[in-house]
């Protein structure tokens, strides 16, 4: 793994939810909070470089200088379904980001990603796009969906997920390298059927009770 490019996010409150996350026992209800908390959590992380200015401003008390946000615009991109988990505790952490999505399916012959579904903020290229889904295992959606932001004019992209498995990961450092990509967890392997090992399961299923 330690060619790989891949940024983990580490935080003990991360790494704790993750845990509970992955439990067989726990139901869509906590699964769906969980992964809205986490998602808040590592958003939290991944900004820690976004620009600061200086602001004159009174307190109650006298006046200072004072930091706040660059005005750097911003992104959130889920890929459907399960991405969509992911985006409210994101917008909690950062109410004014624009929403866009995309939707790909995989066709059962080619086994190719084909897209269904695109509607993005008016000016992406002027965007950093935060592209979220909990889980990258092939790396096949994800690489197309980064394809397809490129297409329409994306400039500055990070990828968010909760666990990865390392097949995922060499995908975007093959096809994207400029993008980099933050998780929770790179996972051992994949199974014969495609899921992460020991990942979480479903992420979908288990976010929308639909197993």
């Amino acid at each position: 793994m330690s060619d790989l490019k891949v940024n983990i996010i580490d935080h003990p409150l991360v790494q704790h939810k993750l845990t509970l996350m992955r439990m067989q026992e726990t139901g869509t209800k906590d699964f769906r909070e969980l992964l809205e908390e986490i998602s808040m959590l590592m958003a939290y992380e991944i900004t820690r470089d976004l620009p600061l200015v200086d602001m004159e401003i009174k307190t109650p008390v006298s006046k200072c200088t004072s930091k706040t946000l660059g005005g750097k615009k911003m992104g959130l991109i889920p890929i459907l379904r399960a991405g969509l988990g992911m985006v409210n505790g994101i917008v909690r952490l950062i109410p004014t980001i624009k929403i866009g999505h995309v939707g790909l399916y995989r066709d059962p012959e080619t086994l190719k990603p084909v897209e269904y579904y695109c509607k993005l903020p008016t000016d992406v290229s002027e965007r950093t796009l935060i592209v979220v889904d909990p889980m990258l295992a092939t790396g096949g959606s994800a690489s197309a969906a980064l394809s397809l932001l490129k297409e329409k004019g994306a400039k500055n992209i990070i990828f968010l997920c909760l666990v990865a498995a390392p097949d995922g990961v060499k995908v975007i450092n093959e096809d994207h390298p400029d993008i980099k990509v933050y998780t929770a967890s790179v996972d051992e392997k994949l199974n014969d059927h495609g899921y992460i090992v020991p990942g979480l399961g479903d992420a979908g299923d288990r976010l929308f009770g639909t197993l």
